[in-house]
């Protein structure tokens, strides 16, 4: 078991060591935990690149404590010729998960990423983009170690992936997946990001590199065009939350799911549960986590073309409605359409208190597979998450925000803490946050225990094909069996499965100390001084 990392100064967690070390070099050179938090995401897109990449989406909560956290909205756009009828004709009833039609969206994160710097600025950081990208430059121009779950990915999903535009130029070896530990470099990627921190992050929708992306796009055959990316822009938006007792959660907005993160735990705090890992809090959690799922499912899509608004299912009386719902005893049949994806949580919490939660994502794990070879960027397949028919926020429309598992969570106690958390995962994101989060802020368990505790998911994610309620091993056999009595479809899966997400978190305690953890599931480290 991994033991809570403690600092003063200043905490990063992410899920891997180098990037978390690319964002500890930044707070110690003075920087503050947004410049420190692009630090780490530019890393990221370079070592773990079968979970991220700048071709993707991003959202971020930052704040400190006892002010109302600013959210960031990075999400990409359907492009303009992106319409149901463009796949009709080419005879599909769905979208593709991977390949050139795949990719019909555009790519938010960079936008966000500049979104972003201009807040830090506002709080006062000085640090320009050239020095945050500086390890990812590095890393990508000289290598580095392919990682287990790279190489094992790689090798699982290569039947779907090896054909795809670029895809075995970057990431192949003789036509195989890369070992696990064999040095990989990505200097396409490594200029581009070189070029970012020179040119600046507008460059990527309506400058040069925009130009190149365009054309490697078409190339390839997607419908995003150049225009398509000139309309891409990040916004602030504000942050739905929540009160509990002691304490308020804060969430993404749509089309992201916080709104089902949020939900769950309020759910579950009406429940009256008073101890950890029994079968109440298993039990509770799963039900809540139902009930949320059924209205977000029926909700949340592209914000604008919603027809409900979210903060009405945050009211106690929808609260309580939703909680007298739940059997104590007996599961809801289920299941519910389920989701996938690959996405990376990162946090960090700087000297002065200013806090960043933020989430990157390229939806599956390498997206749509797509490799743009003048610029090194894997471009995502969030927008086949759309549907091709029926109506509501999630149809397909030029234009639209595609639906996102992705939330980044913060919360703030009343007794002055202040944390950062979040998890990759699809599904199982406002799972893994609700396990974690009531084991640390519910029943007292220390951070880094509540992430390496035994975890569980309902529903499909990671490549899985059933929809059952699964569980790590470690769980006692008599409430694995208490579980399967009460109606739930147990099934039981590795100790420690990547498939319950990479979860990290960082608390500030009211004298400044600082308590950080990353998930044991992960290559990741968290790190302070």
């Amino acid at each position: 078991m991994l033991n809570t990392v403690r600092a003063r100064r200043g905490m990063v967690t992410s899920p891997h060591h180098l990037a978390s070390e690319a964002g500890l070099r930044v707070l110690r050179e003075g920087g503050n935990a947004v410049e420190a938090t692009i630090a780490m995401a530019a890393a990221l897109a370079v070592v773990y690149p079968h979970m991220t990449a700048i071709g993707g989406d991003g959202f971020w909560l930052v704040g400190a404590p006892g002010e109302e956290p600013v959210a960031i909205d990075a999400c990409s756009r359907a492009a303009a010729a992106a319409t149901p009828e463009l796949y009709f004709r080419a005879g599909l009833e769905a979208i593709p998960q991977r390949g050139p039609l795949a990719a019909n969206t555009t790519a938010g994160t960079i936008g966000g990423w500049g979104e972003a710097l201009a807040l830090s600025v506002e709080r006062g950081g000085t640090l320009p983009l050239a020095r945050l990208v500086e390890d990812a430059v590095w890393h990508a121009r000289n290598g580095f170690a392919v990682t287990a779950s790279q190489s094992e990915l790689t090798t699982q999903k290569l039947p779907e992936l090896g054909h795809v535009s670029g895809f075995a130029d970057s990431f192949l070896v003789d036509g195989a997946a890369p070992a696990t530990g064999s040095t990989m470099k990505l200097p396409a990627l490594g200029e581009t990001l070189h070029r970012l921190g020179v040119e600046g992050t507008e460059s990527f929708y309506r400058g040069a590199l925009a130009r190149e992306i365009a054309q490697d796009l078409a190339t390839a055959g997607t419908p995003v065009t150049l225009d398509d990316l000139a309309a891409c822009r990040a916004s602030r938006v504000a942050p739905l939350s929540v009160k509990l007792p002691g304490l308020t959660l804060f969430n993404f907005p749509p089309p992201t799911q916080g709104l089902a993160s949020l939900m769950i735990l309020a759910l579950f705090s009406r429940l009256g549960v008073s101890e950890a890992e029994g079968f109440a809090h298993l039990h509770g959690l799963v039900e809540a986590t139902k009930q949320a799922f059924l209205v977000r499912d029926r909700l949340v899509g592209d914000p604008d073309s919603m027809t409900g608004d979210p903060r009405d299912w945050l009211t106690d009386a929808a609260l309580d409605r939703l909680a007298a719902r739940i059997d104590p005893a007996r599961a809801l049949p289920w299941p519910a359409p389920p989701s996938a994806g690959d996405t990376v949580w990162l946090g960090a919490i700087d000297g002065n208190g200013l806090a960043a939660s933020f989430i990157q994502s390229i939806y599956f794990e390498f997206g749509s597979g797509i490799v743009l070879p003048q610029t090194g960027i894997v471009w995502q397949n969030r927008g086949s998450s759309f549907a091709l028919a029926g109506d509501g926020p999630r149809l397909l429309a030029p234009g639209r925000k595609p639906f996102h598992t992705l939330n980044p969570a913060m919360a703030q106690f009343e007794d002055g803490r202040h944390m950062v958390y979040g998890t990759m995962g699809g599904e199982g994101q406002p799972q893994t946050q609700a396990a974690l989060f009531s084991r640390y802020a519910l029943f007292g368990q220390e951070v880094q225990a509540a992430i390496t505790a035994p975890r569980w998911l309902l529903g499909r994610t990671w490549g899985a094909e059933t929809v059952t309620l699964k569980l790590e091993d470690r769980f006692p056999p008599e409430l694995v069996a208490a579980l399967r009595s009460a109606g739930h479809e147990v099934e039981t899966v590795a100790p420690f499965d990547a498939m319950m997400g990479h979860a990290g978190a960082i608390v500030r305690q009211p004298d400044g100390r600082l308590e950080g953890a990353t998930d044991p599931r992960s290559d990741g480290a968290a790190m302070g001084f």
